[in-house]
């Protein structure tokens, strides 16, 4: 038998039991690990075994220590930090529910037969699933009651009918900041496969529209997690279609009209019975029904505080219930620190709190320092100053103890019950000083990685230097794409922390670092509130350049993020001034470049003209090639727009001219050199139009045929083939201006209706042009 430490985890386990003659049941029997589990993680489905779950399978495997720890470092290898699944799941699809639910059957009974009303409403002739709106339920109850459990339960039990997944969004209802309705639709429309740019294209109005006809075609349900209000999920609920979805709040949403409500209560002493014997065994549990029925009402009947007893009594086989009844009772006399309503449950919290090990307890209150909903084990590692697989064995502990759930992608999170009492003793035990200390640390590392990881965009950086004490991958743009989005919520609070402490320098910093970055991920929620700030840092620092600098920057943002046209106009204006107060004829010219954008979409196509005019003069002042190609794609667009065609084709000249030099080989990064091609032939086709040069037309546009389309550029894709389309029928090539309008109507999502509509028109004038022709001969 093979004992390399690295071999798959799965494969090991198998050989392991085979090479002993068990059968997944006998292993079942001998570890207490269910043949499911055992099955799963020997087939690769299951890629994070717990500490426990470990031992309990050696214990049943009879492994000496040797080879327990090579069970153990396979398991390790299997989940290394910052290591992508091959076949990584869409964002915000529910996790795996936990195995041993109990009780709940009413409630979850109401909820399936919602289920099965879209699915039967689906079903009938003619449904075109418009015809009432789909349902809607609000799960509420007492914090800890598992309002969310028993929605990831119903995702569960009722997969067959949601045929599409199921998808749930922490609306983060108890931050000081809750979701905001807009971040929650451009969240949910990325996880239903809409685009970055796709998602660019729309103002808030629009993007919601899109919200509601993408959910108009999915049978799936959609959990809104943790809601704060009714404000908050109105504009959410879907209005047609074959979509379920349940809203989960300690609240009861009463200005909710036409919802199923469910509320969900203490567990009855039978239901809590039941969860105390899927826990700790039901011998256990049925030998002794008064000490069960004591510690069902000293935890209050409440899942999440019986939950926490019975993994706590599982791992303590010679304790009998009466002597964790006994232990319940003196922890409630002893730590008086959380209640939920009039509901006790700091005594099952203390518990499992008094007996960890004193890292272990000490890592769970450091916990509390983080800012963000959920976190990664590089995070803990920081704040616990520990190395990550030593963090990554204390986070393990407090899985085992019921003391901190998981999430997705590898990712942990506290119930907000248990972040309160973690905080609750970190006040208590570790002080002012030493809170502050961590979270300096902590917000150091958050700010410095996000450096790092949002300079990857940027020409004059890439990849950074290698650094072995780094605690995140960041090789590849794709990784710091990922941690960037990761830990939004936590180096968003990171920089909201260093505003706050006037750290100005820090602000633009990390503000400098995203300009790249944000264009790749637009609709974060992000940019205006960070570029805001750091204009206000570049003002107190008394510094006219770097506030010119982030007030452009600031003019991008209100517009492209949230379409506030006259902020953004004035943004740049601003910018503007700042630059001539600075003498930055860089900034100057981009606060130009920035106008004659924002003034051809207000329709101020002169203005837009001149602008862009300046915007290239200034630029080819300082001999700034990259920014004169962006200037470039501006001023062709507006002078096409402007009706000044021969402008844009001369200012296209000139770009190709330059792009082909090479002697500027090296001084245009790729990126920019790909936006310029494909921006500056797009927009210049539109003036080849107005000159009714039709080859010339088809002859710019058609090597660019598919790029948009390849980056997710939908819009703009749609563009060019109609473009194409209109030439080809001009030149008399009707079969090739057919096929273009054919292929933009099959382009579905990917482009709005209008586009569609206007190649569907195309095709009919063609048609009827034809039918008019007389026939040849």
């Amino acid at each position: 038998m093979e004992s390399s430490s690295d071999m798959r985890f799965g494969h090991l386990l198998r050989e392991l039991r085979q090479s002993r003659g068990l059968t997944l049941e006998d292993l079942a029997e001998a570890s207490g690990v269910s043949a499911r589990a055992i099955g799963d993680m020997e087939r690769g489905r299951s890629l994070r075994p717990r500490r426990g779950t470990i031992a309990a399978l050696s214990q049943g495997l009879e492994l000496d220590e040797s080879w327990h720890a090579t069970l153990v470092s396979a398991a390790r290898a299997g989940r290394l930090p910052g290591q992508s699944a091959a076949s990584p799941a869409p964002p915000y699809t529910v996790p795996r529910g936990i195995p041993d639910f109990v009780g709940r059957r009413a409630e979850l009974n109401t909820l399936c037969s919602l289920a099965r009303r879209t699915r039967n409403a689906s079903m009938t002739p003619g449904y075109t699933g418009d015809a009432v709106a789909p349902p809607v339920s609000v799960v509420f109850g007492m914090p800890g009651s598992g309002k969310t459990t028993l929605a990831m339960r119903l995702a569960e039990e009722c997969r067959e009918t949601f045929t599409h997944g199921a998808f749930l969004l922490d609306m983060r209802g108890l931050d000081a900041q809750p979701l905001s309705v807009d971040e929650a639709v451009t969240r949910l429309l990325g996880a239903w496969g809409l685009g970055e740019v796709d998602i660019a294209g729309l103002n808030r109005e629009g993007r919601l529209d899109r919200y509601h006809s993408l959910a108009a075609e999915l049978r799936a349900l959609l959990i809104l997690d943790n809601a704060s209000s009714e404000a908050q999920v109105r504009p959410l609920l879907p209005r047609s279609g074959q979509i379920l979805t349940v809203v989960t709040s300690r609240h009861t949403l009463a200005g909710l009209e036409g919802v199923q409500r469910v509320e969900l209560g203490a567990l009855s002493q039978s239901e809590s019975a039941t969860l105390l014997r899927a826990v700790i065994g039901e011998e256990r549990v049925d030998a002794e029904p008064e000490a069960t029925q004591s510690v069902s009402e000293l935890c209050s009947h409440l899942p999440l505080a019986l939950r926490l007893a019975a993994n706590w009594a599982a791992t303590r086989t010679s304790w009998n219930l009466r002597r964790l009844a006994s232990r319940l009772q003196d922890e409630d006399r002893r730590l008086d620190l959380l209640s939920a309503g009039d509901l006790r449950v700091n005594s099952a919290f203390s518990l499992s709190y008094s007996r960890l090990a004193p890292r272990a307890a000490r890592i769970f209150r450091l916990l509390s320092l983080v800012p963000g909903g959920d976190f990664s084990l590089p995070m803990a590692a920081v704040l616990a100053g520990l190395p990550l697989d030593e963090t990554e064995d204390v986070l393990e502990e407090l899985l085992e103890a019921g003391l901190l759930g998981t999430y997705h992608d590898d990712r942990y999170r506290f119930h907000d019950l248990l972040r309160l009492y973690a905080r609750n003793r970190h006040q208590t035990e570790d002080g002012g000083e030493e809170s502050a200390a961590r979270s300096t640390r902590l917000r150091t590392w958050l700010l410095e990685t996000a450096v790092i990881a949002g300079r990857w965009y940027e020409p004059d950086y890439g990849v950074p230097p290698p650094d072995p004490t780094r605690l995140v991958p960041l090789d590849s743009a794709e990784q710091a794409t990922r941690w960037l989005r990761a830990e939004s919520d936590n180096w968003a609070a990171a920089f909201r922390a260093a505003v706050e402490r006037g750290e100005h320098s820090t602000v633009i910093e990390v503000a400098e670092a995203m300009h790249w970055f944000s264009d790749t991920w637009v609709f974060s929620g992000l940019w205006v509130e960070v570029y805001e700030r750091a204009s206000e840092a570049a003002a107190a620092l008394g510094d006219a350049t770097l506030e010119a600098t982030h007030r452009n920057y600031l003019a991008w943002a209100y517009w492209a993020c949230e379409h506030r046209q006259d902020d953004a106009i004035a943004s740049a204006r601003r910018a503007l001034t700042a630059a001539q107060v600075g003498g930055s004829v860089v900034q100057e010219a981009w606060a130009h470049m920035y106008l004659c954008w924002l003034l051809a979409d207000a329709n101020d196509l002169s203005g837009a003209a001149d602008s862009g005019h300046q915007s290239m003069e200034l630029f080819k002042r300082v001999d700034d090639i990259n920014g004169y190609l962006q200037g470039c794609t501006v001023a062709i667009r507006s002078a096409s727009a402007a009706g000044r065609p021969e402008q844009a084709i001369e200012i296209y000249e000139d770009v190709k001219s330059l792009l082909d030099d090479p002697r500027n080989a090296d001084r245009v990064p790729p990126n920019i050199r790909e936006s310029t091609t494909l921006g500056s032939a797009l927009h210049v086709s539109l003036a080849l139009i107005e000159e009714r040069r039709w080859r010339q037309v088809v002859d710019t546009l058609r090597p660019f045929r598919g790029d948009f389309l390849a980056r997710g550029m939908g819009r703009q894709e749609a563009r060019v083939r109609l473009n194409l389309a209109q030439a080809h029928a001009r030149l008399g090539e009707h079969a090739a201006a057919v096929d273009e309008y054919r292929s933009v109507c099959a382009l579905e999502g990917d482009v709005p209706e209008f586009l569609r509509e206007e190649a569907r028109a195309g095709m009919a004038a063609l048609a009827d042009e034809t039918k008019d022709q007389p026939p040849p001969g």
